[in-house]
């Protein structure tokens, strides 16, 4: 059983048990978070597509830390001008669990 959910504005495909990054949420750890926002839902085969969303269909899951993703290096050049620049940002991630599937 797996299914297409909407967690800040970006869409993943996620199964019971799955660890995920999604970008960063405002909630503490050790708490439980409830995802109405699903897509769609595969049981076995019995597809549920919602338009846009699957009525009463759920995911719980819960968030295990607060975590900050490697490191990007954004370099920008113009030849034959001497113009360089080197920039660097580390991404905030939440790390979540997904517990249950309903739907």
């Amino acid at each position: 059983m797996f299914a297409i959910v909407e967690i800040a504005g970006k869409q993943f495909k996620v199964e019971k048990d799955q660890e995920l990054f999604v970008d960063r949420l405002s909630m503490e750890p050790d708490s439980s978070l409830e995802l109405d926002n699903v897509l769609l839902v595969d049981n076995d085969g019995k597809v549920k597509v919602g338009t846009p969303k699957v009525k009463g269909a759920s995911v719980s899951a819960k968030v295990i830390e607060h975590v900050k993703g490697d490191k990007v290096i954004v370099f920008k050049k113009k030849r034959r001008k001497g113009f360089k620049t080197r920039n660097g940002h580390r991404q905030d991630f939440t790390k979540i669990q997904i517990e249950n599937i309903k739907g």
